[in-house]
């Protein structure tokens, strides 16, 4: 029995040490997965704590749970309009991206290594797949407002991209370790596995999932935990099947997210919490795993890899994957900056060492150290390039909070908060006069709090800077309802312009109006016409041509995502970089 208590002793003690940490690397701007890793790392063989830890079946175990919760929380909090806005690139990135990083470094790694080409090949493949939980929680929790379609294309290549990794590492093991059964056919065989039946039954289950939440009445807690379990039966399930079990409960998690009643928001509420102690359980669990002594032997194999990975091998493959999709040149930087590496190149590297392969250790402390080396520099400056390369929108008016009271399973009423901001439209007015607009109609005040208490509404009330206004209102309408309560003016005008057009204008219309020079062939084009052109059918805010030097962006968007409103800017000088590559 003490042995059991010391057992819970020493987890929580790491997972409160893990969370203390956090808050420290928040503030010196560091991925908050790397506190949970250090804390690991400290406690085990080489560190303060001096536990000595060796169980890859534990730790694969831990891991793969782990990443199945997480995906699953990831799924639940992606739209099907990012899927819309960035599916084709992202499926280029999850394949040939993948294949295309995995050749180039692992030529380079067998003639850096001096190693055999498919040990080579394998510790590429080990890191070949961008990190679903790192992207997940570093551009949620990065401070900036990137463009919808990059976040989309980000999100997407790391919740699909998993199962080409998986059946590289595979395949290279099986070559390695017995390669007369190794075929052309058997690969293409596993690959069809993976992808068919991952993608099928992940769809499948997930519209069953949504569908039980609507037919099953229980206590709001169980909700999240029928959700959870059942993601993970879609995980083992489709793994059982020689699927993609990463890729079934990502899509699983995306059907019930997007299946709008009252259960998904009791799902949500809770699988948060699941979805973080997954990762700081699994990153504690991995930096036990862990030897640092031996990371710092190979610090300098890794430093070169990670360099050619980040600097060479992963700007190629994205070139090459999505230069045919009118991503501009910036754009196409800043993706192929943001791939992280995390728990799942980790994950993988334990297989090698599971099947006896011949200098399985090296290749699994390179990637750990390959692995660190990318969440240090890569994750601690996504908000800095994401400036360096122009890919930060100004900061959108939005509620402060919003809650949803539910009068029926599909019938709900929508709670928004708003904090009062000086030199806003909001200050010094009454309460109601925010909700006289036409489109905000269906606004009530519900609640105006100040220092902390609610104040009593007459019609003598003024609004003050700090106070937060509850209104009844619903969901769709809280952007554009927070604008009064924001002085954001100047940083919209700075990047949008100074001035607003339809989308409708035609071309030779604006032309004349503001003295432009334009092509005769686009004179009689409307402006939108010339987006779609340009940048496809899914246009995203802060999408942006020039027409006789004058710079249009996309401003906003109405709700079936077509363009409502446009920016003109008159600039002090042309700049061509923002063209399509």
């Amino acid at each position: 029995m003490n042995t059991l208590n010391f057992l819970f002793l020493i987890t929580a003690v790491l997972l409160f040490a893990g969370v203390i940490a956090s808050r420290l690397s928040a503030r010196l701007g560091m991925p908050l997965l790397l506190a949970f890793l250090g804390v690991g790392m400290l406690a085990g063989e080489d560190g303060i704590g001096g536990i000595k830890f060796n169980d890859l079946f534990g730790a694969t175990l831990v891991s793969q749970l782990a990443l199945a919760i997480i995906l699953l929380d990831g799924g639940l909090r992606t739209k099907l309009e990012t899927f819309r806005i960035a599916l084709k690139p992202a499926a280029v990135l999850a394949s040939w991206g993948v294949l295309a990083s995995v050749a180039l470094l692992g030529i380079f790694a067998s003639f850096y290594l001096g190693t055999d080409w498919k040990i080579g090949l394998l510790m590429a493949a080990i890191v070949g797949s961008t990190d679903a939980a790192a992207v997940f929680s570093l551009l949620r929790n990065s401070g900036v407002r990137l463009n919808a379609r990059i976040r989309a294309t980000l999100e997407l290549e790391s919740g699909v991209n998993d199962p080409m990794a998986i059946l590289l590492v595979t395949v290279l093991i099986s070559l390695i370790m017995q390669p007369e059964q190794t075929t052309a056919a058997s690969t293409a065989l596993m690959l069809a596995k993976q992808l068919g039946f991952g993608l099928a039954f992940g769809l499948a289950a997930g519209k069953l999932l949504a569908w039980l939440l609507t037919k099953i009445r229980l206590a709001e807690g169980m909700y999240a935990i029928m959700i959870a379990s059942g993601g993970l039966m879609v995980f083992a399930v489709s793994n059982l099947f020689d699927g993609s079990g990463f890729l079934a409960v990502y899509l699983a998690g995306v059907m019930v997210g997007n299946s709008r009643n009252s259960s998904v928001e009791h799902v949500l509420n809770v699988m948060d919490g699941l979805a973080w102690l997954a990762q700081a359980g699994m990153f504690l669990v991995l930096g036990l795993l862990v030897t640092p002594s031996r990371l710092i032997d190979q610090g300098i194999h890794a430093l070169v890899i990670a360099a050619f990975l980040i600097l060479v091998a992963r700007p190629l493959a994205v070139y090459t994957s999505i230069k045919w999709f009118r991503y501009t040149r910036r754009e196409i930087a800043y993706i192929s900056w943001v791939g992280l590496r995390g728990a799942v190149p980790v994950t993988l590297a334990i297989m090698p060492l599971m099947n006896g392969v011949p200098g399985a250790q090296v290749v699994f402390d390179v990637v750990f150290a390959v692995v660190i080396l990318s969440l240090l520099i890569q994750g601690t400056t996504i908000p800095f390039f994401a400036k360096v390369f122009k890919m930060v929108l100004p900061p959108q008016p939005e509620p402060l909070d919003s809650r949803e009271i539910w009068l029926a399973d599909r019938l709900s009423v929508g709670l928004q908060s708003f904090r009062v901001e000086a030199a806003s439209e909001a200050e010094n007015s009454h309460p109601y006069a925010m909700a006289r607009a036409a489109e905000f109609a269906e606004g009530r005040l519900f609640a105006l709090i100040r220092n902390g208490e609610t104040i009593k509404v007459n019609l003598a009330t003024r609004m003050q800077a700090g106070d937060i206004a509850w209104y009844v209102l619903p969901e769709h309408l809280g952007a554009a309802f927070a604008r009064q309560f924001a002085d954001y003016r100047h940083n919209q005008q700075q990047f949008y312009g100074e001035f607003v057009v339809k989308p409708d204008v035609k071309v030779g219309e604006l032309a004349a109006a503001y003295g432009l020079k334009v092509d005769d062939t686009e004179a009689q084009a409307a402006l939108a016409d010339v987006f779609r052109e340009r940048f496809g059918d899914v246009p995203v805010a802060g999408d942006r041509i020039e027409l006789g030097g004058f710079r249009i962006t996309v401003k906003e968007l109405d709700e079936q995502s077509h363009i409502k409103w446009l920016g003109l800017k008159m600039p002090k000088k042309t700049d061509n970089k923002d063209t399509p590559a």
